[in-house]
């Protein structure tokens, strides 16, 4: 006698796919070889991107399995490199154009803002540049001023340009090929003190979007609005916090431009407190950008001035104590957000 099939039966005995856990860096890399493999017009190209398999090893191997038309390694010449990207895209192709740390992107600005960001606005619209530049930003691993700083806030003020920053597993695996799908040119910053980092890939997920940013934790007494490498600051905070009764909602902004306001206000009026968490510099910083985006748009729902926790103004030092004490902190952030809760969770 066979059984009667209920609704329902199969699932039942199917158990859902395993988690895969990986590290950021493996996430990237395959990121860029799903790219790879998905569209011929894709290529890789950069400092030490072929032979050598990346500054921090992300694109180790890939040059053995798509060959040197498709991972290129350039001279020493941000500026050259960039171009002839903004060129290829221009010519149909979908470069990926891998600036080894963004202070070394200061010597591409030209081509970045003049060239690629302008383009199809300077052209009425005839020129797209579907170009997508990869770079590792941010500090903490003791690289001194000139390998260290956190810049995305000064591309986020180009028109032209998308700026997007995966900070976690999924988003790092993901991202790129939202990128990739978008006709404008697309900045996508890499903490590098991330890569290192493990999480598990969300079963079943195919895909991300460049859109909208994500609550991270929900929470009641207070938003903590920030990106890349600061959000397993807050997500740590949080959980600090919490054990004392303070719930925090942790918003990951994710794109920076363009920032998604409606995701950035509704947070905010759920919990008519704010604290922005940016390591760039404050003066004229992004975290300046979403406390006035929020004063503008939610002035009467707050309860509390916006605070802000961002890295302090000098060139990010070499020593690890200086570094440390330079930086957002866990510990920085819970100080911040006790101040606008007025130190207990009950307001």
């Amino acid at each position: 006698m066979i059984d009667p099939v209920l609704p329902g039966a199969d699932s039942a005995r199917t158990p859902p796919p395993a988690p895969v856990r990986l590290s950021y860096r493996d996430a990237v890399r395959e990121a860029l070889r799903a790219a790879l493999r998905a569209d011929p017009r894709v290529f890789l190209m950069g400092e030490d991107v072929g032979r050598y398999g990346g500054s921090y090893a992300v694109s180790k191997g890939l040059l053995e399995e798509f060959g040197p038309e498709r991972i290129r390694d350039t001279p020493l010449s941000e500026s050259a490199f960039v171009g002839a990207g903004i060129g290829a895209a221009l010519g149909g192709l979908r470069p990926i154009v891998e600036i080894m740390t963004v202070n070394f992107s200061l010597l591409a600005l030209d081509q970045i803002m003049n060239n690629a960001a302008s383009y199809c606005h300077m052209s009425g619209g005839q020129l797209a540049v579907g170009l997508v530049i990869r770079l590792a930003t941010g500090a903490g691993r003791q690289l001194a001023a000139q390998h260290s700083h956190s810049l995305e806030g000064w591309y986020a003020h180009i028109p032209g340009l998308r700026i997007v920053v995966p900070a976690t597993i999924d988003d790092a695996r993901f991202m790129l090929a939202a990128a990739l799908a978008c006709p404008d040119p697309v900045l996508l910053f890499e903490h590098a003190a991330l890569y290192n980092a493990e999480g598990d890939l969300t079963p079943g997920l195919a895909a991300v979007d460049i859109d909208h940013a994500a609550v991270r934790r929900p929470g009641h007494d207070a938003t903590v609005i920030t990106y890349g490498g600061s959000l397993p600051k807050c997500l740590a905070a949080a959980a600090s916090l919490a054990a004392g009764g303070i719930e925090v909602e942790v918003l990951d902004l994710r794109t920076l431009r363009p920032l998604d306001d409606a995701a950035i206000v509704a947070s905010v009026r759920r919990t008519r407190r704010a604290v922005i968490v940016d390591e760039g510099w404050r003066s004229g910083s992004l975290a300046a950008e979403v406390t006035t985006r929020i004063v503008e748009q939610a002035f009467y729902d707050l309860e509390a001035p916006v605070e802000r926790v961002c890295t302090a103004e000098v060139p990010i030092p070499y020593a690890k104590h200086l570094e440390d004490a330079a930086l957002p902190s866990p510990e920085r952030i819970v100080d911040a957000v006790r101040r606008v809760v007025g130190g207990d969770g009950s307001g």
